[in-house]
């Protein structure tokens, strides 16, 4: 939008504001005077250019040049790019674009290569301005969304009030490039999220109108001039130029729009004389150009001419032939750039799925091996049985030894079967025991993200906190080593196959049981999936006491059944992302029934309200290998080893759905108590 540099004032403010007021620039700058050369007085001359940055640009580039040196002085690596990026910002300000873009990429470049993913963001963002301003929203669009995802990741280590007004001011710029795409719904989407962050006065400004703007485009004019006058009332109070020349402007739109000269030549001039005092050259421009047309309907052709030529040397300063093209040629290096490196990911892609191709090459070598050689072991014993045949019929003795023989023999086929038959359950291993071994990794990245803040906190000083940190730690590595035996158990479980026994069963707790799979599911994928959130509720019989049953295994039927419903709400939010009043949900619920001619049963219920499941899938859904999941995302063992293991324990699992509501999961289990 041309009018994106009324947003930074809420950035501004947000540094200083109390109640709304501008913050004071005399205050910070007797702090500087009382601050060494250290790189507290980097920061603090960068915070004050970004004060002056609207009303003084000049001042404010000699206080980025200052707090530049500076940070070349004392090698203050962040500070030099974070003093290049407010560089850029002030050049955009000016109207200066291709030094502007080209202050910005230097300053990606830098934080890439040091990691300083906070100024990495807030570069991408001031980017999105420049294409904002010169109405390239789509390339706009694709800055303020990696910005976006940044802000994702690092929040909650946000370092000042500028940084942590950033997230919301990022959703308000791209529902504005939404709305120059003419595309209002979304606009309305991300102009709402903005409102719900708790910004000052300037961020609510900001976003008031903006959806001012939206409804203007929708000729919903009496609801936009409310929004508008909000900004005045507002902006009044702040003292903040920026949103109030924006909005007096829009306001000028509606009444020309409706036919009103007078009323939208007062609020245009209003707007041109704000525009000037705060260096918004954009708003200049649009409020020359309106004055030059309402002027000419008016007759008034000195105004008109007047306004007329300032429009065209605003234009000229900002849209120049000599600064559009040294554009492009900063454009097509930022597209080179971008070029390289989905190269480099394509790359390192190729790379990944040749070594994933020659692993499954080197199994199935594996697999027709252990085929080909219990083959071929068939073929002796066939071989050694005819010859024990023929020379039965010679010699009775021979026939004794070899029958001996032939029961050896048949006793290794045997055991060669059923070896071959556990690599036929090489997909069923690994979906068993990558629960486990997800705890492990997950809790392990947990603890990896701990570490560095226990060094932080050390470095700080704070050695309550570090002690604190250092007990979730070890709580941590005790989880990862209860997994990591689980995990143990899972193997020794599995090739217990070949000898043919079966688990021990033991009095268990059933509530107790599907209550600790259900926090751990929920928090295993939140640890891996920061953006995965869903609501679970328990509803268990306290009065079923302990049953007999074999834990692990039922643990895991329970495991399997909350992750698929995880997995279901998930997928719904998703694909309903854009909608509102969908809350993902998950219960897990026991209840004791009684029966007249059998023993009493348990019943475990895991209901969610995700997408249900298709009538046509339903019969299929417990046959072993059919997943509905895509490729590469499940194995389609998982109910399937859920029934059989409800079956072992003389129960039964039953599935009820119904398609876009939900699905609810059943399981009865025999009470048998010793």
């Amino acid at each position: 939008m041309k009018h994106v540099l009324t947003a930074f004032l809420m950035l501004v403010a947000s540094l200083q504001v109390v109640r709304g007021q501008a913050p004071d620039i005399d205050s910070l700058t007797k702090v500087l005077a009382r601050t060494n050369e250290d790189t507290n007085r980097v920061l603090l001359l960068i915070e004050i250019a970004g004060n002056y940055q609207f009303f003084n640009s000049d001042t404010a580039m000699l206080l980025i040049a200052e707090a530049l040196n500076l940070s070349r002085k004392l090698n203050f690596t962040e500070g030099e790019v974070r003093a290049i990026s407010r560089q850029g910002e002030v050049r955009r300000i000016q109207g200066n674009f291709p030094q502007a873009l080209e202050a910005e990429l230097t300053a990606i470049k830098l934080s890439t290569k040091y990691n300083y993913s906070e100024a990495e963001a807030e570069s991408l963002t001031f980017i999105a301005f420049i294409y904002l301003d010169l109405g390239e929203y789509r390339q706009a669009l694709n800055y303020l969304f990696q910005a976006k995802k940044i802000y994702g990741k690092i929040a909650g280590q946000l370092s000042t009030g500028i940084a942590q007004n950033f997230p919301s001011f990022v959703l308000s710029n791209i529902g504005e490039a939404y709305e120059k795409l003419n595309m209002t719904d979304s606009a309305f989407y991300f102009q709402n999220l903005a409102l719900r962050y708790p910004i000052d006065y300037g961020g609510h400004a900001l976003a008031l109108g903006r959806i001012g703007t939206i409804q203007t485009r929708l000729q919903r004019y009496n609801e936009a001039l409310s929004n508008f006058r909000q900004v005045l009332t507002i902006t009044d109070r702040s003292k903040d130029l920026l949103n109030r020349s924006s909005a007096q402007y829009q306001i000028a739109e509606i009444f020309s729009l409706q036919h009103n000269p007078d009323s939208a030549i007062t609020y245009a001039r209003l707007a041109f004389a704000n525009a000037e005092r705060s260096s918004m050259r954009t708003v200049l421009l649009d409020a020359s150009s309106l004055l030059t047309k309402l002027y000419k309907i008016k007759g008034n052709l000195d105004s008109a001419f007047h306004y007329q030529q300032t429009a065209m040397n605003v234009k000229d300063s900002l849209f120049g032939l000599d600064k559009f093209r040294k554009l492009q040629l900063l454009t097509l290096s930022e597209q080179q750039r971008v070029q390289q490196l989905k190269e480099q990911q394509t790359l390192s892609k190729t790379r990944i799925q040749l070594v994933g191709l020659l692993l499954s090459v080197g199994v199935f070598l594996l697999i027709a091996f252990i085929f080909w050689r219990s083959s071929s072991q068939q073929k002796k014993a066939n071989q050694l049985l005819n010859e024990k045949n023929l020379e039965i019929e010679a010699q009775s003795e021979r026939v004794k030894k070899a029958l001996q023989e032939l029961k050896s023999t048949q006793a290794q086929l045997i055991q060669s079967e059923k070896m071959a038959s556990l690599g036929e359950l090489t997909a069923g291993i690994a979906h068993e025991i990558q629960n486990p071994l997800n705890f492990v990794n997950n809790f392990s990245d947990v603890n990896k993200e701990l570490t560095d803040e226990l060094e932080r906190e050390i470095d700080n000083g704070n050695y309550a906190a570090a002690k604190a940190i250092a007990r979730d730690i070890k709580g941590n590595e005790e989880k990862i080593n209860h997994h990591g035996k689980r995990a143990d158990a899972i193997v020794k479980s599995m090739l217990q196959h070949s000898r043919t026994t079966s688990g021990q069963k033991e009095l268990t707790d059933i509530n107790a049981l599907a209550d600790e799979y259900l926090r751990l599911a929920y928090h295993g994928l939140r640890a891996k999936d920061k953006t995965f959130n869903a609501k679970f509720e328990t509803n268990f019989d306290s009065s079923i006491g302990k049953i007999n049953i074999i834990p692990q295994e039922i643990g895991r039927v329970i495991l399997n059944l909350i992750n698929n419903a995880f997995y279901a709400v998930s997928e719904k939010a998703k694909l309903q992302s854009t909608l509102r009043g969908y809350e993902p949900q998950v219960i897990v619920q026991t209840k004791k029934i009684s029966r007249t001619s059998d023993n009493d049963c348990v019943e475990i219920r895991v209901i969610d309200n995700g997408n249900g499941i298709p009538k046509n899938v339903v019969e299929k859904i417990f046959q072993p290998f059919f997943t509905t999941k895509p490729t590469g995302q499940g194995t389609g063992l998982g109910l399937s080893l859920a029934y059989d293991i409800a079956k072992a324990h003389g129960g039964e699992i039953k599935v009820e759905s119904k398609e876009r509501q939900g699905s609810e999961v059943i399981i009865h289990l025999p009470i048998i108590r010793i």
